[in-house]
């Protein structure tokens, strides 16, 4: 693929679209002329069976209360099962406004005020805000850094469950932000150890589709073959795949019975919301004919990230980029050359880019940044060259 054309015909100027990324910048970073680079969505427009599915209802003028026809369900189902070897029926599925929503109404369904709830960080911070902001206890259990590479001591994880008496486990597959499309057999060791003490797993599985150098996403409705379906409740959408944010539709997949009964009740007693009829639309599309087009964008993130490691190795080589497994975000460690405590005035005031800090995803991350490489290719070349203009000349005061 020409990766400059693609950018050309795919990439979009958002600013003054009121778009989160670039039109919030003063609200979120007190400077609206920073570079975005943090949200998680894309610059690059949806798939054209996407944007022709939108206009045809669009010229069709009518949008009113709707329902989910058969053409959804076949459609998902056949990704699921091409891409993730994931077999769906109806009664395992319901749809939600997003996965962040969904964290929540899972932490309240399923656990009670003062009831203990494990992250690992660093990890995607809304994790944070679904334990704290409805009364749970956060029970934390950090990943190991291994000069870049993330693991967990599942001797510390159970420690923690024990200890802390934990109800329930979110789990981050594949982990925003240090990228790691974890191990059938690291999933089937958490997942054993949650299934011993009577843990409920809550897997956000929302960057499933974005893997790359052979390294293969396993569904957590997998592992085992299946054994742990009676503690799972598995989040994903077509949102992040397809960029589709905006338009506010996912995904909540739960096999047992009981599961879905209590999940259900909890749903009736605050008001269930009708599906959004534009979000319905778009990913359906999608799923049918959104396969090329993902192809091209991966390929497109492969090599901003490739572009970035080669030049942080030749210039900077302090600079530690976390192994690109999966999501299309990259964490970079810049202690090498910054203090923690000073990097993310750095980033923002000097090299003038709005990253995601460090220590929004952990209070051990000082000194990192989360980059967003679903972009143009020019947004991450402006970055890198600011991040290794700038941190040259500090180096030589």
């Amino acid at each position: 693929m020409n990766i400059e054309k693609f950018c050309r015909e795919n990439c979009r100027e958002r600013r003054g679209t009121s778009t989160l990324k670039w039109d919030s910048l003063h609200e979120i970073f007190g400077d609206p002329d920073l570079l975005p680079l943090w949200v998680a969505d894309m610059e690059i427009q949806s798939p054209a069976a996407v944007r022709e599915a939108l206009m045809k209802r669009v010229d069709h003028g009518v949008f009113g209360y709707s329902t989910v026809g058969d053409a959804y369900f076949d459609s998902f189902f056949a990704w699921q099962k091409k891409h993730h070897n994931v077999e769906l029926t109806r009664e395992h599925l319901r749809f939600a406004t997003g996965v962040v929503g969904s964290l929540y109404a899972a932490v309240r369904a399923y656990t009670r005020e003062e009831d203990s709830v494990i992250i690992c960080p660093p990890v995607y911070y809304p994790f944070y805000d679904s334990i704290l902001n409805t009364g749970r206890k956060l029970v934390t259990c950090e990943l190991d850094n291994n000069n870049g590479y993330y693991t967990l001591d599942f001797e510390k994880f159970e420690k923690e469950i024990v200890d802390k008496k934990v109800k329930m486990f979110i789990l981050c597959s594949p982990h925003n932000p240090v990228s790691r499309v974890w191990s059938e057999e690291e999933l089937d060791t958490m997942f054993r150890i949650c299934h011993k003490h009577g843990v409920l797993v809550v897997s956000d599985e929302i960057h499933q589709d974005f893997t790359y150098d052979e390294k293969k996403f396993i569904s957590s409705a997998l592992v085992g073959n299946g054994k742990y379906k009676d503690i799972l409740i598995i989040l994903n959408a077509g949102s992040k795949t397809f960029n589709l944010a905006g338009l506010i539709h996912s995904h909540v997949i739960i096999f047992d019975k009981q599961l879905m009964e209590t999940y259900d009740a909890y749903i009736k007693s605050i008001g269930s919301a009708e599906v959004n009829l534009m979000g319905i639309i778009a990913v359906e599309a999608a799923f049918c004919d959104g396969e090329e087009w993902l192809e091209n964008v991966k390929e497109l993130i492969l090599h901003n990230y490739n572009y970035m490691k080669q030049e942080f190795a030749e210039e900077l080589p302090k600079v530690l980029v976390t192994p690109l497994e999966g999501t299309y975000l990259t964490w970079i460690d810049l202690r090498g050359y910054l203090t923690g405590e000073e990097t993310a005035v750095f980033i923002q005031d000097t090299c003038r880019l709005a990253c995601d800090a460090g220590e929004w995803f952990s209070h051990m991350a000082h000194g990192f940044i989360r980059i967003n490489l679903a972009t143009d290719t020019k947004n991450v070349v402006t970055a890198v060259e600011s991040i290794i203009r700038n941190i040259k000349e500090k180096e030589k005061k």
